[in-house]
């Protein structure tokens, strides 16, 4: 039996590695006895005595051969939402005599746009800078590890090391989205999507499953990808509140029940919260039919920040989508959140590609980082200009309003 370990607070934030959002183990120097995408499987690992495949006992993670020589072995996951590394959880469940005694973990940057690097190319420092998250620290056979995690670093890759050879089972990385304003800051998205930086604020219950799971992009396979409480006794409701992306004016919203029969919620409403703190009803409390997909256009179109869905009694829906428009202040926000978190080199190479500014006007926004929120940017913006005109600040100012 697996030793039990203690939940750590960094694991109420989404799982920014996992397959279904993305996530991908796009290389690993070996997988002689168990193939390395077993380790963002969603679902816990298990095992089966006596079962043998053409590689040995069946493992459900990622297993090496045992090293003849100096070295160790790395497994390299390309995260499905990029954001804020906050902890990992370090899994080997189920490997007793075959654990690697030591691990580390480095991140990576990689810019998300454009053709991607070979990933066996991503392992050569040349190729990419790596930074430790993990320092190398000791593991224990079928246990949990949860390690905090500091820095305010945006991260596309994750590179784990084990120390020499072994198994590991899965690993979590856990996190903050951050949304990519050159993919949004310019459309209509989906302002409640996960990786896009949305955040669940808080909810009644979650005692099946988190609500972040109904915020993750692509439809919901089966009941258990998307949020269930617990059934209610008493005259109350169930709900959960969603921090936006961005600030924006919702225009579209889709409450999905798909594979929810005998648990659906009998009726929802959806409200949205003004800046000054005044709610706003966005879709009134109505009926909610079993296994379905209920769309609905909204009249009303106001700013808002954050989201309340209220669901009566109780139950389970499968996804949350609201589409809309981000406001100048909240495409603002997006890129202040996104900028501040990159390296002084990649926010250079990023800004230029973005706002085809010139390596002047670049610099002198990078240099007044942290922008942090919309008056940053429009600080910045301003200091910049001061230097003369140029296209640059007719570029940034139309971006933001």
């Amino acid at each position: 039996m697996q030793q039990p370990e203690l939940v750590a607070s960094f694991e109420s934030l989404p799982d920014l590695a996992l397959r279904s959002v993305g996530g991908s183990v796009i290389a690993a120097n070996d997988e002689t006895f168990a193939e390395k995408e077993n380790l963002i499987k969603a679902a816990a690992p298990t095992f089966a005595a006596y079962t043998f495949g053409h590689k040995g006992q069946v493992m459900d993670g990622w297993e090496t051969r045992r090293r003849r020589e100096a070295g160790h072995d790395w497994a390299i996951v390309r995260l499905g939402m990029p954001g804020v590394v906050r902890g990992v959880v370090v899994d080997t469940a189920f490997f007793t005599g075959n654990y690697p005694p030591e691990c580390s973990l480095e991140a990576a940057f990689v810019d998300p746009l454009g053709v991607q690097p070979d990933p066996h190319a991503l392992a050569d420092a040349h190729t990419v800078e790596w930074t430790e998250l993990l320092t190398r620290s000791s593991l224990r056979g079928n246990s949990r590890h949860a390690f905090d995690v500091a820095g305010e670093r945006l991260v596309t890759h994750v590179r784990l090391r084990i120390f020499p050879d072994g198994g590991v089972a899965r690993l979590r990385v856990h996190g903050e989205p951050v949304g990519d304003p050159r993919w949004l800051a310019a459309r209509s998205f989906d302002l409640a999507g996960l990786e896009h930086g949305a955040r669940v604020l808080g909810a009644s219950n979650r005692f099946y499953s988190d609500p972040s799971n109904a915020l993750v992009r692509g439809p919901a396979r089966v009941m258990g990808e998307g949020w269930e409480t617990a059934r209610r006794r008493d005259d109350g409701n169930d709900w959960f509140e969603v921090v936006l992306a961005t600030e924006g004016v919702v225009q579209q919203v889709e409450v999905d029940t798909s594979h929810f029969i005998g648990n659906a919620p009998g009726e929802v409403r959806l409200r949205g919260r003004r800046r000054a703190g005044e709610w706003v009803e966005i879709i009134a409390r109505c009926p909610a039919g079993v296994d379905t997909r209920h769309r609905f256009v909204v009249t009303d179109q106001v700013p808002v920040d954050t989201l309340r869905l209220d669901i009566y009694p109780d139950g389970g829906l499968a996804r949350l989508r609201t589409l809309g428009t981000p406001t100048p202040e909240g495409r603002a926000a997006l890129f202040a959140r996104w900028c501040d978190r990159l390296s002084e080199t990649q926010a250079l190479v990023a800004l230029r590609a973005f706002l085809d500014a010139d390596q002047s006007w670049a610099r002198l926004l990078v240099a007044a980082r942290p922008l942090t929120d919309a008056a940053g940017v429009a600080a910045a913006v301003a200091k910049a200009a001061a230097g003369g005109p140029s296209p640059d600040e007719q570029r940034l100012r139309g971006l933001f309003g």
